[in-house]
């Protein structure tokens, strides 16, 4: 930029790329030499007046020189002494050059040894009575126009416009033509003519001044854009602590920012130098790495791509974009090298799929545990019927006839010789049949009762069997996609809470409609529903309400594409500003809840392409769970935001 100070350059860039443009070319000879003739002060002048005081040095020298010429060649001692005076005046222009601050105190000598000098030649000269018609004396005023502006060269115009109107009145009235024979019919109309040249000459001069300040003031103006324009690309580049390059078509360092050259100086312990190819220092396989990579914005291709680095002796990971930078006609003319540090984002991404991992087996764990627990009271409360038969089978045992039967058969055996007169005759004998009788009837009873009771200890038994197998067949490692049948899944996670819902006097409604079977995680699902029935359990339980009903609706949607399910409860219902946080990870209107119960089963119906939502007409009106999933063939459903961190635990 101009006149820009050194202090304020930018990093990464050179001198000449600070003050704006391409690097200066280096002044001809004839340049410094006019530039030695000025002072120290009109060298450091803007472009416009450094090029007016350079004119100004070559005009005083080409006029010096003429003067010099003439003082040698003229022999009149009057015209000598005129060029003297000449040579004198423009002498002080190049002493004046040395010291002045300002080019307009040098310009107005100038002028004046010409307007002068010009006039005492014009009168002195009688055998040239046209000099004063000289085309080089034309660029007398279009030069003080150039070197004062307008305003202070209108005077050198009028100056010479009155000398070649003075002139020819001299030349006739009182100087050498008063005694030709014959009058001059030239004279007056060339030097009318001169004088109009000279106005002319000021005329297009002031045009030509006029038009190159406004081209000026355009130019400086939109200088000033481009410098501002710069000075907030290079705040907003240094604002960012991303590392910002910018290449040319060689892949060479155009510019960087300051955060690129301190991680590149604490990267390879060297600075970034402009000019230079990117990594030039660093290893061959680092810069053919890159060379391959800027191939493609090369031939403007985008590219982004993620690489780690070690800066300190600590990993970073960075994420980089090129970009190819368009020319004129659509021409690649370099590369833009965006990094961003998201070391932190990475770490953090890895810690959350630790988290995650860890608070899935938690959940896993956890459902397991409610499964057992459930299958642990099934049990137990069988064990109770079993224990009542054992209890009453025992007792009949301990009761029974038997052994009577056993002294019987001990006395047929003492009477086996005498066994006719036995039963005819002997008192004893004769009561046998009726004993056997009587005895027949009570074991007959007794094998009944016995009988009765082994079958409901075999179908407790039965039903143990059922519940320990049904709780192997969900114990085994989630994951596998298998067609299931949704009612009968519903049916056996039901068979789990049997109990405990019918100990509370929850009633269960049923309505299942044909519906075609799933191709999903059999264990996933089963713990969904799990949750939905404790769910629904605590909340019919806090209500405190009468008629607890429990209604489970199964049925396809109105475009056949997805399987709906409701539970819907006429439990302790939710607030509306609540509907919205329920499945929210850790928000639970329990005392002694988690708030993760939902939130695992929103997250994993979303992990099966299903979706969870949730309904209620309001506190104490009951809440109606919907889980949907698309049939074989069906688009899967648009999933709510995606909850986090999953654990198991109702938030109801």
């Amino acid at each position: 930029m101009a006149n820009t100070p050194p202090s304020k350059a930018t990093p990464g860039r050179s001198d000449s790329q600070t003050r704006g443009g391409p690097p200066r070319t280096p002044p001809s000879w004839f340049i410094r030499a006019l530039d030695s003739l000025l002072s120290e002060e009109l060298r450091g002048s803007p472009p416009s007046d450094l090029a007016r005081c350079r004119v100004l040095a070559g005009s005083s020298c080409i006029l010096l020189l003429f003067a010099l010429v003439g003082l040698v060649a003229f022999p009149s001692p009057a015209l000598r002494v005129v060029m003297a005076l000449i040579f004198l005046g423009y002498g002080t222009v190049l002493v004046l050059l040395r010291r002045a601050t300002s080019h307009i105190p040098p310009s107005l000598v100038l002028c004046s040894a010409s307007i002068v000098g010009g006039g005492a030649l014009l009168f002195f000269m009688r055998d040239m009575p046209y000099f004063g018609t000289h085309a080089g004396l034309m660029l007398q005023p279009a030069l003080a126009v150039y070197l004062l502006g307008p305003r202070r060269g209108i005077f050198v115009a009028l100056i010479w416009a009155c000398e070649g109107l003075l002139y020819p009145l001299y030349y006739t009235r009182l100087g050498p033509g008063v005694n030709a024979s014959s009058p001059d019919e030239l004279l007056w109309p060339l030097y009318l003519c001169a004088a109009f040249s000279f106005l002319a000459s000021w005329g297009l001069g002031s045009l030509a001044d006029s038009a190159r300040a406004e081209a000026q003031s355009t130019l400086e103006h939109t200088l000033k854009e481009l410098r501002d324009s710069e000075g907030q690309l290079i705040s907003l580049i240094e604002s960012t602590e991303d590392l910002v390059f910018s290449l040319d078509s060689e892949g060479r360092l155009l510019t960087f920012n300051s955060a690129a050259q301190r991680a590149y100086a604490a990267r390879f312990g060297q600075k970034l130098v402009t000019g230079q190819p990117l990594f030039s220092d660093t290893s061959p396989e680092l810069r053919a790495a890159w060379e391959a990579q800027l191939a493609g914005p090369m031939a403007g291709q985008r590219r982004r791509f993620e690489d780690g680095y070690e800066l300190g002796g600590t990993p970073y990971t960075f994420d980089i974009s090129l970009n190819p930078v368009h020319g004129t006609e659509g021409r690649i003319t370099g590369v833009t090298v965006f990094a961003r540090n998201i070391s932190a984002r990475k770490d953090a991404e890895f810690r959350m799929g630790e988290m995650y991992r860890t608070l899935v087996d938690v959940s896993r764990q956890a459902g397991m545990a409610e499964i057992a627990t459930g299958v642990l009271h099934n049990v137990g409360n069988t064990l109770n019927s079993v224990n009542v038969s054992t209890t009453l089978v025992l007792d009949q045992l301990r009761q029974s006839r038997l052994p009577g039967l056993a002294r019987l058969s001990e006395l047929l055996q003492e009477r086996s010789r005498e066994l006719t007169s036995f039963l005819t005759q002997d008192p004893q004998g004769q009561v046998l049949p009726a004993y056997l009788s009587a005895l027949s009837e009570q074991l007959q009873k007794e094998h009944t009762v016995l009988l009765k009771e082994m079958r409901s200890l075999s179908d407790s038994v039965d039903h143990i069997k059922a519940v320990v197998s049904m709780q192997q067949k969900y114990a085994r490692v989630a994951g596998a996609v298998e067609e299931v049948q949704v009612p009968q899944l519903i049916d056996e996670a039901l068979r789990l809470h049997a109990i405990s819902f019918e100990r509370l006097g929850i009633r269960i409604e049923r309505n299942y409609a044909p519906v075609p079977p799933l191709l999903i995680d059999r264990h996933r699902l089963l713990q969904i529903l799990v949750n939905l029935l404790s769910n629904a359990r605590d909340a019919l339980l806090s209500s405190g309400v009468e008629g607890k009903r429990l209604v489970i609706d199964i049925h396809l949607s109105a475009d056949g594409q997805q399987l709906v399910l409701q539970l819907t409860d006429n439990g302790m219902g939710i607030a509306a500003e609540n509907l919205p946080r329920m499945f929210t990870q850790g928000f639970t209107t329990k005392k002694t809840g988690h708030g993760f119960g939902l939130h695992i089963s929103a997250l994993a119906a979303m992990e099966m392409q299903g979706r969870l939502s949730c309904t209620s007409p309001g506190p104490g009106k009951g809440a109606t769970f919907t889980l949907e999933f698309p049939v074989s063939g069906a688009t899967p459903l648009e999933p709510p935001p995606r909850p986090t961190l999953p654990l198991n635990e109702s938030p109801r």
